[in-house]
């Protein structure tokens, strides 16, 4: 007996041992998101949770940024090894900042839409010109889109009123009180406005620009240069925790809804909206680039189209398709 309970004990010890081991060995990098609750960078929190990102060897600290100007702060400064961003943040690393785009996130802009008062008169997309629609401020993706809709409708830039009020809070308290017509949102807010009356879902911009990179996986070059490894596994992380929540809807909801504060039905909405969206294999599309270069000229960022070849790297993306 004396025997055998010291047998067991050395088999604890030995993995308890392993585990420590383990644990010691998982490597820390601080990953920002651009903003903490949007349902476009809950696949961090699902790959941390499902143990994704763990079984890569990384231990993940997640931060909520509060923006992208804040997000690329991040980065510059070194506080953040990897930032989830806007791919018109590629104008910051054309500036100089000493960040690259790491792999393209997601595609079309399927996460924003307008949504307009149900007593605005709004019926279609042609009954925009004219109307006052709130952004977040100016020279951002969403003034740039309002734009860029006016421009194909045939109205030139400033066809429809893009009036940049800041949050979003501040952006329904104008809708309600009537000062816009419509608000350029994320769509788990659109929906909730629908549930509470407030206005309607009036287009997706998904639908109007094609070619585009919405989101990009950003890294800071001392990250890039001193621990290309980790970025490596990072992205073979992500890419499988998008892989999992493509097969595993429930578990993914469940982890989205509870970070977005949404109740099931319109968590499930969003999964069934958006995740078309997520990119697979993290390559950049030259079509997409091709409009996000023009868009920083567009938006006064910078003064000429710059070459998008030097402001991102596939280096670091999978060799082969997760689970292949």
């Amino acid at each position: 007996m004396m025997r055998f309970c010291s047998t067991v004990l050395i088999g604890i010890a030995a993995l308890s041992l392993a585990a420590g081991a383990e644990l010691r060995a998982a490597e820390v990098l601080n990953v920002g998101k651009a903003v903490p609750t949007a349902y476009s960078f809950t696949p961090l929190d699902i790959g941390i949770e499902s143990g994704i990102f763990a079984k890569h060897g990384l231990e993940i600290k997640s931060h909520g940024m509060g923006g992208s100007a804040r997000l690329q702060q991040g980065l510059i400064g070194g506080n953040l090894d990897i930032g989830l961003g806007a791919g018109p943040e590629l104008a910051f690393v054309a500036k100089g900042a000493p960040v690259r785009g790491v792999a393209a996130m997601a595609g079309p802009p399927l996460l924003l839409v307008i949504v307009v008062r149900e007593d605005a008169g709004i019926k279609t997309v042609d009954d925009l010109k004219g109307k006052i629609i709130s952004v977040s401020t100016a020279g951002s993706l969403t003034e740039w889109l309002v734009k860029e809709l006016s421009r194909q409708k045939g109205w030139g830039p400033d066809g429809i009123k893009a009036t940049p009020l800041g949050a979003p809070t501040a952006q329904v308290a104008a809708l309600r009180t009537k000062q816009t017509h419509g608000q350029l949102t994320d769509l788990g807010l659109a929906y909730n406005l629908e549930k509470q009356g407030v206005g309607k879902t009036l287009l997706n911009f998904g639908d109007y620009v094609k070619d585009f990179h919405i989101h990009v996986i950003y890294a800071n070059t001392k990250m890039i240069k001193e621990r290309p490894d980790a970025v490596r596994k990072f992205l073979a992380g992500w890419f499988e925790t998008i892989e999992f929540m493509i097969k595993n809807k429930d578990k993914s909801i469940a982890i989205s809804g509870r970070i977005m504060n949404t109740p099931p039905d319109v968590t499930s909405r969003i999964y069934d909206k958006l995740m078309p969206m997520f990119s697979r294999d993290g390559k950049f599309d030259q079509k997409a680039l091709a409009v996000l270069r023009k868009s920083f000229v567009e938006l006064g960022t910078l003064d000429k189209e710059p070459d998008m070849s030097k402001t991102y790297t596939e280096e670091f993306l999978p060799k082969t398709k997760p689970g292949a």
